[in-house]
């Protein structure tokens, strides 16, 4: 069932975010940044932060009482975006991230958003490739991948990201 994040919520989420996007256990699903950054991709105060702030969203996908997948979603602009879009390592490719992908841009709808977007690492592409299957396309924008708190992920390499969007 998807249904809205609530602070409670956020040491779980935290948990399976980066069990998704870090370390050893990471690397069992095809969505791991665990090759090329280190460090924690994020942690329960910075989500409860997320969840408090107006205009931000946080979805979740819960499964026998525990959440198995998230998303982050925030209106900027008459655009919806779409980020830390998450599936539990061990369950990926069984439909769950279309399904979130598809209650995202039903959110964004709902909200007046004319288009979804997101940021994508270049080195990604075999995730640029899924959402590309989904419609999204790169709208030529790039931007550095730097964060100023370093306990949320520091490159291995030299990385960038690129700007995914698609009309809703």
């Amino acid at each position: 069932m998807i249904s809205k994040a609530e602070p409670k919520d956020a040491n779980a989420i935290a948990s399976l975010v980066n069990s998704a996007y870090r370390g050893e256990y990471a690397k069992q699903g095809w969505t791991t940044e665990a090759h090329f950054v280190d460090g924690t991709r994020t942690d329960a105060a910075q989500l409860t932060d997320i969840i408090e702030t107006p205009g931000t969203t946080i979805l979740k996908y819960e499964r026998e009482g525990k959440i198995i997948s998230c998303v982050e979603l925030k209106e900027m602009d008459g655009r919806l975006y779409l980020g830390m879009l998450t599936v539990e390592p061990s369950i990926q490719g069984g439909g769950i991230g279309k399904e979130m992908l598809r209650a995202s841009e039903d959110f964004g709808r709902k909200q007046g958003c004319k288009s979804v977007f997101m940021r994508v690492v270049t080195r990604r592409t075999e995730l640029i490739a899924w959402y590309e299957r989904h419609g999204y396309k790169d709208n030529g924008e790039r931007m550095p991948f730097k964060f100023s708190d370093p306990r949320m992920g520091q490159a291995k390499e030299p990385l960038e990201f690129l700007m995914m969007e698609k009309q809703l």
